[in-house]
């Protein structure tokens, strides 16, 4: 094998690539911007002026993971559906049962 076809193996190609990586942002490094002195404020967390030193605010997704599937699996039926080819005969039948399939995911997504 030569070394040209031997830099294509994806696993040699990844650790060269992880290496270049490091030495370039080891090389970059000395140009960063470091902050002298007391930092004050700046290590403290912000949220909106609130000072959040004494509670912890618990936010609740329970409203948000069923919109969040919803518009997964719109967007994956959309891709599949506009992304079957035409000219094979069993792909209109498999996206209308994909269509399907998605319409019972929502029913059941969205049932009380």
């Amino acid at each position: 094998m030569s070394v040209a076809a031997l830099l294509l193996v994806p696993p040699v190609a990844l650790t060269l690539l992880v290496f270049l990586v490091w030495a370039l942002s080891s090389a970059a490094s000395p140009l960063g911007f470091r902050r002298k002195g007391p930092r004050g404020a700046l290590d403290k967390p912000y949220a909106g002026g609130e000072d959040i030193e004494n509670h912890r605010v618990q936010p609740d997704y329970s409203q948000f993971f069923p919109f969040a599937f919803f518009f997964t699996i719109l967007h994956v039926v959309t891709l599949i559906v506009a992304t079957s080819p035409a000219r094979i005969a069993g792909s209109a039948a498999f996206a209308v049962l994909y269509v399907l399939g998605a319409l019972l995911a929502l029913y059941i997504l969205f049932r009380r």
